[in-house]
């Protein structure tokens, strides 16, 4: 069995050696899905080429080198759950605050070191993502996930949230979810997918400046509307 506690990706690792490390990680995985270092490493290991894009793109800018030098935190350990949910009802720290608690979840955490500008962009990809779900309005169903992987696919191109829909699909056509036909889901997706590629880019916003500014009001700013369903 894989120790989770031994893998890591060599600096320029290469295609090969991705993949196996990749390979190591889905088998911890699949008896550990939420493990925090195998899942921020599978995602690095896939993704590599995009978070060194994304590096690039925030480069170019004063706030995004600034995001890259302060490598802000949004693990559990940084955040005060019970001072959030004490901010004002519709405000971004409440309602995030309160998704962890209607959904019986904490914050992510990991262990894995960052070692350069990619590593930091893999672990604040994998951060954001419960704040996706309260700015996007998408479920934590199997069917909203699938819906955040297909944003997050849209707006920055991950390849992890392809792989991740390509197997969920399939498992889709073979059996659909209750209440959720198979055309209805293709249209959901592909709905969600349009949505990210036409919203800005928001893996570099400092949601952590923003806890009193109400959902609302980000959601505007960072999502595009969504579709509605016939």
């Amino acid at each position: 069995m894989t120790d989770p506690n031994t893998l890591s990706l060599p600096d320029n690792a290469s295609l090969v050696t991705r993949l196996s490390v990749a390979r190591q990680c889905l088998n911890v995985l699949r008896n550990d899905p939420a493990n925090p270092t195998c899942g921020q490493l599978l995602n690095i290991c896939l993704d590599l080429n995009v978070y060194a894009s994304l590096v690039q793109q925030l480069q170019s800018s004063e706030e995004g080198r600034r995001l890259l030098s302060e490598r802000p935190s949004l693990q559990g350990k940084e955040l005060d759950l019970a001072a959030l949910e004490r901010l004002p009802e519709g405000t971004l720290g409440h309602e995030f605050a309160r998704y962890f608690r209607d959904n019986k979840i904490s914050p992510f955490e990991t262990t894995l070191e960052l070692k350069n500008d990619v590593d930091f962009i893999g672990k604040r990809y994998r951060e954001t993502h419960d704040l996706l779900h309260v700015l996007t309005g998408y479920a934590t169903d199997v069917m909203g996930e699938m819906e955040l992987q297909a944003y997050a696919l849209g707006n920055l191109g991950i390849r992890t949230a392809a792989f991740i829909l390509l197997f969920s699909s399939f498992e889709h056509l073979k059996a659909p979810l209750s209440g959720v036909g198979r055309s209805e889901y293709l249209r959901r997706i592909q709905a969600a997918y349009r949505r990210g590629r036409a919203s800005p880019q928001f893996l570099g916003f400092r949601f952590e400046h923003h806890w009193e500014t109400p959902v609302a009001t980000l959601s505007t700013r960072l999502c595009a509307p969504r579709e509605r369903m016939n």
